[in-house]
């Protein structure tokens, strides 16, 4: 199981300056780089080190391990780039947006993360695990050594016995510009055992998650669900006595950016930037807490935790234009990964199943029918007249084909 832990450099002024200038010089030597690569079409790691690592150590003075990094973050990003080209991510083949992206070159933020390896940035941790230490680093005014870090004890803890590959160095700005430095890195932790059982062959041990866009997400377990509802849902209180809707705020933050985007002045561009990462910080905080509650109530209760496969769906679903943005505007992939990682650390199961009809289908007689829900939050069978809150039917059928999905994998032979 993979974690990523990030930990805060206690750098003065000048240190916090030196570190500013390494990654601007990286970064810029990686510019030219992918510059050079898209001009030769050239993108395999090794193919584009034999043609470029005299031009990266020589344009920007950099170390030989650190020139062998710079290449390797510009073949990588290659391969992400083509890896979204291929799954539709800037369009279908032929639009204006993927040739845009097709025919440019990767470009590089002067304080994009810039990855280190072992012996460019070295670790040395406090033997009374106070939850610091010191790293020693290369930049390009020389070893920067004795460079002090601080992190929760836990996590510091964690990257003293399991850190693995490569660490990056960030650097992230507040409002008035304050640069602060940080160090983040990887660690591979062993897997707890998951849990198994008779109990997982039904219904009623799962959680099934339903997410959606007017209630983030809904659980299969009643109270688990309603608190869900009632905190981040559309009736949730605004005002001193909680913090509204999420959907309103969403909505808000959508007709805000709008407005700034239809301004198009330097201010507006400026106020656009930093409120993206503002609503990303929100986003996270969100799917944090739900993430926290939903993986909290399956471990209290031994149960597993079942999920909708997402994948794709803005490919598959057509949209009309008003509720494109709001469809497109909620990070639900980051939301299960928080559910994915936190489960993995506690060994409760999550299995991702098959979202068609499960919000057309009658938990109790099983009737299927797109008429079955005649309003974004209500169910009404057609069948049996059984009524609920349409998200909730969603979630029970979640669970229900989770159970059904590990019956049929148990029966497998040689499974576990």
């Amino acid at each position: 199981m993979k974690q990523v832990v990030r930990v805060k450099l206690l750098a003065d002024s000048q240190q916090l300056d030196v570190l500013v200038r390494t990654l601007a010089v990286c970064n810029d030597t990686a510019t030219l780089v992918a510059r050079i690569a898209h001009e030769k079409r050239v993108f395999r790691k090794r193919d584009l080190r034999a043609i470029t690592y005299a031009t990266a150590r020589e344009h920007g003075g950099l170390g030989a391990q650190v020139a062998q990094s710079v290449i390797r973050k510009v073949a990588d990003s290659y391969t992400s780039l083509r890896a979204n080209l291929r799954n539709g991510r800037y369009g279908p083949a032929g639009s204006r947006r993927r040739q845009r992206v097709e025919n440019a070159p990767i470009r590089f933020r002067s304080d994009a993360a810039q990855p280190f390896d072992d012996r460019c940035l070295s670790w040395q941790h406090d033997p009374n695990d106070t939850g610091g230490g010191s790293v020693s680093i290369w930049t390009v005014d020389g070893r920067v050594k004795n460079l002090r870090f601080v992190g929760h004890p836990d996590q510091v803890a964690m990257l003293r016995d399991y850190r693995k590959g490569e660490t990056d160095l960030v650097v992230h700005r507040d409002r008035t510009g304050t640069p602060t430095a940080y160090l983040i890195a990887t660690c591979e932790l062993p897997d707890p055992p998951v849990e198994v059982g008779e109990h997982l062959r039904t219904p009623d041990g799962w959680i099934g998650v339903d997410l959606g866009i007017v209630n983030i997400a809904v659980a299969s377990d009643r109270a688990l669900g309603d608190d869900l509802l009632r905190e981040y849902g559309d009736g949730a209180p605004d005002g001193p006595t909680g913090r509204g809707s999420t959907k309103d705020r969403r909505t808000r933050n959508r007709e805000l950016r709008q407005a700034l985007q239809k301004k198009n002045t330097k201010s507006a561009k400026r106020l656009l930037r930093r409120r993206a990462r503002r609503e990303a910080r929100f986003a996270a905080d969100v799917n944090h807490q739900i993430s926290k509650k939903v993986v909290a109530e399956a471990e209290r209760t031994g149960r597993g935790i079942a999920l909708e496969n997402l994948t794709g769906i803005r490919e598959r679903v057509r949209f009309r234009k008003p509720q494109r943005a709001t469809h497109s505007s909620w990070a639900f992939a980051q939301l299960g990964a928080f559910i994915s990682y936190k489960a993995a650390r506690v060994g409760v199961p999550v299995l991702s199943v098959d979202p068609a009809n499960t919000s057309r289908r009658c938990i109790r007689c099983g009737h299927i029918d797109k008429k079955n829900r005649p309003h974004q939050d209500r169910f009404c069978c057609l069948g049996c007249g059984f009524v609920e809150h349409a998200d909730i039917v969603g979630s029970h059928n979640i669970a229900y084909r989770a159970a059904e999905d590990y019956r049929a994998q148990s029966t497998v032979p040689g499974a576990a």
